[in-house]
């Protein structure tokens, strides 16, 4: 997939994790200007230097800590707290003031979740966990606490969920639909994606943009679908294929607070990102083992809270604007964490000037194409006469 656009980027940290900045990777590479940065990657306790909780000391008799994340999806930051959604095991905490590494402290008795799958946290600090094998949405406040779980035990098969005003959205990957509950009293006000245009084919992803329109990376479409609160489809981004701004296997989504839609493809091992438009601005990410390489991505997400616990790992020149986080299912570099900014004291164009150039880029390829095969049409014909 050739990149479309430039984009820039620079994060660091120095309060939170111990574990030695890799390789500086910047995407897009030179000569073009950097606008994502790949930071470093978090696997488990050893990545925080992390010390074991009284408890985990007493289970194990004290045995060095070497635990990792097994097969992470979800991820979400709030507060000094990165949220990892391990499927093979339960809801994992880094605690980058603490720099510990544990179970979270309320994934336990009535919040217990077999298979985390996705998690969300709303502004209050308040967390909404899909557990498709729990068969509930499990809700916990802003100190990690219980709350309450939405939906009936074993009737459905929830795989995200996310908050908005006085409602929870959740993707019901059983019955292909979006149920909406009622954040307070918990019964189910509303369905959608079901019937006609507005049919859903696998909504696994949920994410709202800054205007409050639901977008659902839906993996039967190989679409990411745009719907306004009624569950009426707005619009759609991508469709099946290998080129810029189609999809082969889309996965977890996330909005910055300009509009720009991130989406994973883990067949692609890589995160494309799109105006608030629809258009492709450009992508991160490629499959292999180095730093800024993906594995099997899952789930993305967007924080501008924490950056100061990741400054360290910035490259000098570049200020951050934002963090990225991405899960990888497979090998030994479980959560990558990029950041998003510009170089100091250099002008960067807008996406409409990136997008422009991009398209005047095409036009010239796709034209020098064209003037290559009619050479090529013309030495053949005069070979055959």
């Amino acid at each position: 997939m050739p990149v479309l656009a430039a984009i820039l980027i620079i994060v660091t940290g120095c309060a939170a994790p111990v574990k030695k900045a890799e390789e500086i990777v910047f995407y897009p590479p030179p000569p073009e200007h950097p606008r994502i940065q790949f930071l470093v990657s978090l696997s488990g306790a050893e990545d925080l230097g992390a010390a074991k909780s009284t408890f985990d000391k007493f289970i194990t008799g004290g045995r060095d800590d070497t635990r990792k994340l097994d097969k992470p999806y979800g991820v979400a930051m709030y507060n000094g707290k990165l949220y990892v959604c391990d499927t093979n095991h339960t809801l994992m905490v880094f605690d980058l003031q603490k720099k510990t590494f544990d179970v979270m402290q309320g994934a336990r008795g009535l919040g217990s979740l077999p298979q985390p799958v996705n998690i969300s946290i709303d502004r209050d600090g308040a967390k909404y966990v899909a557990d498709p094998v729990r068969g509930q949405v499990v809700a916990f406040d802003k100190n990690d606490l219980y709350v309450t779980a939405y939906g009936p035990a074993g009737e459905w098969k929830p795989v995200d969920a996310v908050a908005y005003e006085d409602n929870v959205y959740v993707a019901d990957l059983k019955n292909a639909e979006i149920k909406v509950f009622d954040k307070a009293t918990g019964t189910v006000v509303k369905r959608i994606g079901k019937g006609g245009e507005d049919e859903l084919g696998i909504p696994t992803n949920l994410a709202f943009d800054p205007e409050g329109y639901l977008y659902i990376s839906d993996a039967g479409r190989f679409q990411i679908v745009k719907m306004d609160r009624d569950g009426h489809v707005r619009g759609t981004i991508g469709k099946l294929g290998t080129g810029s701004g189609e999809f082969a296997r889309p996965k977890g989504i996330a909005f910055d607070r300009e509009g720009r839609l991130y989406v994973v493809d883990s067949a692609f091992n890589n995160v494309q990102i799109f105006t608030r438009t629809g258009q492709l601005l450009l992508f991160f990410g490629n499959a292999g083992g180095k730093g800024g390489d993906m594995n099997l991505p899952a789930k993305v997400a967007i924080d501008y809270d924490n950056v100061t616990y990741f400054q360290q790992y910035a490259d000098p020149k570049f200020e951050i604007e934002y963090l990225i986080f991405v899960t990888n299912q497979f090998g030994d570099k479980m959560i990558n964490v990029y950041a998003f900014g510009k170089e100091k004291g250099v002008r960067y164009p807008s996406d409409e000037e990136l997008l422009k150039e991009a398209i005047e880029r095409m036009k010239q390829m796709k034209s020098e194409g064209q003037g290559k095969g009619d050479a090529e049409k013309e030495n053949k014909e005069n070979k055959e006469k």
